[in-house]
Protein backbone atom coordinates (compact mmCIF):
# COMPACT_ATOMS: atom_id res chain seq x y z
CA UNK A 1 0.00 0.00 0.00
CA UNK A 2 1.30 3.64 -0.87
CA UNK A 3 1.86 6.44 1.66
CA UNK A 4 -1.14 8.56 0.15
CA UNK A 5 -3.48 5.51 0.16
CA UNK A 6 -2.30 4.79 3.83
CA UNK A 7 -2.83 8.34 5.00
CA UNK A 8 -5.97 8.81 3.32
CA UNK A 9 -7.49 4.97 4.76
CA UNK A 10 -6.22 5.55 8.24
CA UNK A 11 -8.34 9.06 8.38
CA UNK A 12 -10.64 8.46 5.65
CA UNK A 13 -9.64 12.01 4.46
CA UNK A 14 -6.22 13.83 3.91
CA UNK A 15 -5.98 15.82 6.84
CA UNK A 16 -3.76 18.76 5.44
CA UNK A 17 -3.17 20.43 2.49
CA UNK A 18 0.06 18.27 2.24
CA UNK A 19 -1.78 15.14 2.53
CA UNK A 20 -3.93 16.32 -0.03
CA UNK A 21 -1.23 16.61 -2.57
CA UNK A 22 0.51 13.12 -1.85
CA UNK A 23 -3.07 12.05 -2.55
CA UNK A 24 -3.48 13.84 -5.87
CA UNK A 25 -0.17 12.73 -6.89
CA UNK A 26 -0.67 9.39 -5.88
CA UNK A 27 -3.75 9.50 -8.52
CA UNK A 28 -1.68 11.36 -11.05
CA UNK A 29 0.58 8.38 -11.26
CA UNK A 30 -1.84 5.31 -10.34
CA UNK A 31 1.04 4.30 -7.47
CA UNK A 32 -0.95 2.78 -4.47
CA UNK A 33 -4.31 3.89 -5.87
CA UNK A 34 -6.03 3.65 -9.11
CA UNK A 35 -4.58 5.72 -12.02
CA UNK A 36 -7.69 8.55 -11.88
CA UNK A 37 -6.99 11.94 -13.53
CA UNK A 38 -10.08 13.17 -12.47
CA UNK A 39 -9.36 12.28 -8.75
CA UNK A 40 -5.89 13.60 -9.39
CA UNK A 41 -7.39 17.24 -10.06
CA UNK A 42 -9.97 17.33 -8.09
CA UNK A 43 -6.94 16.12 -4.64
CA UNK A 44 -4.54 18.97 -6.63
CA UNK A 45 -7.12 21.81 -6.55
CA UNK A 46 -8.02 20.98 -2.45
CA UNK A 47 -3.96 21.04 -1.78
CA UNK A 48 -3.75 24.48 -3.55
CA UNK A 49 -7.22 25.69 -1.40
CA UNK A 50 -5.01 24.18 1.72
CA UNK A 51 -2.27 26.39 1.01
CA UNK A 52 -0.17 24.06 -1.17
CA UNK A 53 1.45 26.38 -3.97
CA UNK A 54 2.95 23.46 -5.76
CA UNK A 55 -0.26 21.86 -6.43
CA UNK A 56 -1.11 24.82 -9.04
CA UNK A 57 1.64 23.58 -11.45
CA UNK A 58 0.82 19.79 -11.10
CA UNK A 59 -2.70 20.81 -11.57
CA UNK A 60 -2.02 23.14 -14.66
CA UNK A 61 0.31 20.17 -16.67
CA UNK A 62 -2.63 17.43 -15.25
CA UNK A 63 -5.24 19.55 -17.15
CA UNK A 64 -3.59 19.16 -20.40
CA UNK A 65 -4.25 15.50 -20.39
CA UNK A 66 -7.51 16.31 -19.91
CA UNK A 67 -10.76 16.55 -21.41
CA UNK A 68 -12.71 19.77 -20.73
CA UNK A 69 -15.80 17.58 -18.95
CA UNK A 70 -13.61 16.11 -17.06
CA UNK A 71 -11.83 19.14 -15.79
CA UNK A 72 -15.38 20.30 -14.81
CA UNK A 73 -16.39 17.13 -12.77
CA UNK A 74 -13.12 17.53 -11.03
CA UNK A 75 -13.63 21.17 -10.22
CA UNK A 76 -17.39 20.04 -8.81
CA UNK A 77 -15.77 17.18 -6.99
CA UNK A 78 -13.39 19.47 -5.07
CA UNK A 79 -16.23 22.02 -4.21
CA UNK A 80 -18.25 19.46 -3.22
CA UNK A 81 -15.68 18.09 -0.66
CA UNK A 82 -14.73 21.49 0.09
CA UNK A 83 -18.36 22.78 1.21
CA UNK A 84 -18.88 19.99 2.91
CA UNK A 85 -15.96 20.60 5.17
CA UNK A 86 -16.45 24.15 5.73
Amino acid sequence: MGQAQSVYQESHEPADGAACLQLAIAYSTGKGVPYDLVAAHKWFNVAAVKGQREALGWRAELAQEMAPAQIAEAQRQAREWLLSRA
